[in-house]
Formats: structure tokens, C-alpha cells, sequence
């Protein structure tokens, strides 16, 4: 976004030369200026395009990994060690927003934006080529018709059971958490790098597309490994996932409305570290909460509070109205989990309560 800001209004000359000579409507000149108009149509119509089959693919393979990484979790990890494991696996996005957030910020300035899109994917197929051969030693999973029969088998008998999980109290309140966390620190990450080029127009790029991340990084681990602490004290384990949530959704928003009135840069940056760094502390609420309850992982659909946060921008000029939608967004996510989330596996409960039945 933060690229877009800087370049989006000088990027089509032809444009700005066609408002220069309003004269060139007739003849040759006004065949011109169509041409133009056809060509800027074109050069900004393609990097749409191409932006959006780039963010498809994302979406797709990673509805691959984080349902297998939360299945991992729930099987293989302890309830005492869930959070710290989130929290230190999510902490590697921030990572990477903060390399590229530094680094691109450099190259933005030196070589044009065009440079931090040719070096992420270039570093995007490297780190691809690393994990098949040294990590999967260049062979892909080994598939049978055996295995097929075996996984349509489980398959089967599991959909009998997802209207009765989708009625259960605990799971529409990690879906609906999960909904806002995500809707909410997904407009921020979107909308943060313009709000900061619109409000402070001389501040540098990465300054603050670095600052909060070196918060919100040790912020997540913080939380990860308070949250097991206090599950190894002897603490519920819903209460703790609560309270975690508690810092992400409900002190974060006073951090965020504080936003709405801020004139000076240093303080922005502030409040704004604060909120990303307590919003990390969701990696020890909902987010581990989902193992919890299930194997399941959610992975729910931000991008629409993504987008109605710009028609607001567009429709009323004032950035409290974000900030305000985003309070009310995280407050009632936090509400619906504090009323219901549990820390129990109901897919084992319905199992029990099925067998039971059957038993009578």
C-alpha cells in the first residue's frame, strides 16, 4: 500500500499530459489523446490483474498449510505448549513484514517500487526450491489407492458430525473471533502505510513499516510463553485463552482509538506498535483456541472489512471512521468470546455422546 501511495499518482503520464491539452478533442489530436486513454487503460487494467491471481495463489496454498499446521498442533503438541508454538510460528510472518518492510522501504526509495516485487519473488521461488530439496529431499508425498479408500472412508463418517460441531456454542465463537481478529488486523496491516503517507506526508517509509514489527515480534513470544506459564500453574485453560484474547482485541482498541486524535508522528508510531504488538497476543487466544476444541482449522474471509474501510476512507475523508469500525469489529468479536469459548475437544464429546446413544 505504502507503494502505491508513493507512485499511484505520478504512474500514467499520459494521463496528466491529456488533462494538460484539453484542446486535442478534434483530428489527429484527438486521436492521439484516445490512444493515450487506451494505453493508460491498459497499463493500469494489467498489474490489477496480475496482483490478484498472485494473492489467489497465496490464498490457495495457504488453505493448505495452516489447516495442516493447527492438525499438527492439536495431535502432536501438549496443551502446556501450544501457545509459545503458535505464537513463535506467527511471530514468522512478522519477520518477514519487517525484513521486507525495512528493506523494501530502502530499495523503494533507490531503485523503484518494481524492485521489492522482483525480490520477493525471487526470494519466494528460492525459499520454494530449498524446502522440496532439502527439507522433502526432493520427493513428493507417496499417494495409494489404499490411502485414497482409507482418507474417503474418514472423510465420510466425518461429515455426518458438522452440523452437530457447527451447533455447538464453543465453535460460532472461535469462527466469529477468528472473523474479527483477522478482518480487523488485516485492515490495519492494509490501511496503516497510508494513513501514515496521508496524515504525515515527510515521514520516512521505514520508519513505520519497521517499528511495530520489531514490537509486535518479541510481543507474540511474550504472550506465547505467558499464556503456557500460566496453563502449567494450574490455571484453566479457557480463562487464559480469554485472557489472552482480552489483550488483543479489547486493550489493543484503546491503543487504536487514541489514533483518531494523534497530530504528532513519534506518538502515531507509538500507539501504533502498541496495537500490533498487543494484537499478537490473539496467537495464545483464538488462534490456539481452534486446537482446542478440534483438528478443524478456520479460515475466515477479511478482505470485505478490507475493502468497505476504503469506501469509508473515500466517503468520508476521516480516518476516526476506520478506526472507530475497527473498535467495534474487535469488541464484538472479544464479547462473543468471552460468552462461550471453551477449551474442550468437542469432536470427541459428539463421538462419546453418539457411542452413548447407540449404547442405549
Amino acid at each position: 500500500m505504502a507503494i502505491l501511495q508513493k507512485h499511484g499518482k505520478n504512474s500514467c503520464p499520459d494521463l496528466a499530459s491529456i488533462k494538460e491539452n484539453p484542446a486535442d478533442n478534434i483530428g489527429q489530436a484527438g486521436s492521439q489523446k484516445k490512444w493515450a486513454e487506451s494505453r493508460y487503460g491498459r497499463w493500469c487494467y494489467q498489474p490489477i490483474v496480475s496482483m490478484t491471481i498472485s494473492r489467489f495463489l497465496m490464498g490457495l496454498l495457504q488453505g493448505v498449510h495452516y489447516p495442516s499446521l493447527a492438525s499438527l498442533c492439536s495431535q502432536k503438541v501438549v496443551e502446556s505448549e501450544r501457545g509459545f508454538l503458535i505464537s513463535t510460528v506467527g511471530s514468522g510472518s512478522y519477520l518477514g513484514t519487517l525484513v521486507i518492510g525495512g528493506v523494501g522501504s530502502l530499495m523503494l526509495d533507490l531503485y523503484g517500487w518494481e524492485s521489492v516485487f522482483y525480490v520477493s519473488g525471487l526470494l519466494s521461488v528460492l525459499w520454494a526450491y530449498c524446502m522440496w530439496k532439502y527439507l522433502l529431499k526432493g520427493e513428493g508425498p507417496i499417494i495409494t489407492l489404499e490411502s485414497l479408500g482409507s482418507a474417503g472412508t474418514q472423510s465420510k463418517l466425518s461429515k455426518r458430525n458438522w452440523l452437530r460441531l457447527f451447533r455447538q456454542p464453543a465453535v460460532c465463537a472461535v469462527i466469529i473471533t477468528h472473523l474479527c481478529t483477522a478482518s480487523t488486523f488485516f485492515t490495519l496491516l492494509s490501511w496503516l502505510p497510508t494513513f501514515f503517507k496521508d496524515t504525515f506526508p515527510d515521514a520516512k517509509g521505514w520508519v513505520f513499516n519497521v517499528i511495530p514489527w520489531f514490537v509486535a515480534i518479541p510481543s507474540s513470544l511474550f504472550s506465547g510463553c505467558l499464556s503456557d506459564h500460566l496453563i502449567r500453574q494450574g490455571f484453566d485453560t479457557a480463562s487464559v485463552r480469554k485472557l489472552m484474547q482480552f489483550f488483543s482485541m479489547g486493550v489493543s482498541s484503546v491503543f487504536t482509538l487514541f489514533l483518531c486524535g494523534t497530530t504528532a508522528f513519534p506518538t502515531a508510531v507509538a500507539l501504533v506498535s502498541a496495537t500490533m504488538g498487543l494484537t499478537t497476543f490473539s496467537h495464545s487466544g483464538v488462534s490456539v483456541n481452534v486446537q482446542d476444541l478440534h483438528t478443524l482449522y478456520f479460515n475466515p474471509n477479511w478482505v470485505i472489512m478490507v475493502y468497505f474501510s476504503g469506501y469509508l476512507i473515500e466517503a468520508t475523508g476521516s480516518w476516526a471512521s476506520v478506526f472507530g469500525l475497527i473498535t467495534v469489529v474487535n469488541l464484538l468479536g472479544l464479547g462473543t468470546f468471552l460468552s462461550f469459548a471453551e477449551a474442550r475437544r468437542v469432536d470427541i464429546d459428539l463421538a462419546k455422546g453418539r457411542y452413548h446413544s447407540i449404547h442405549i
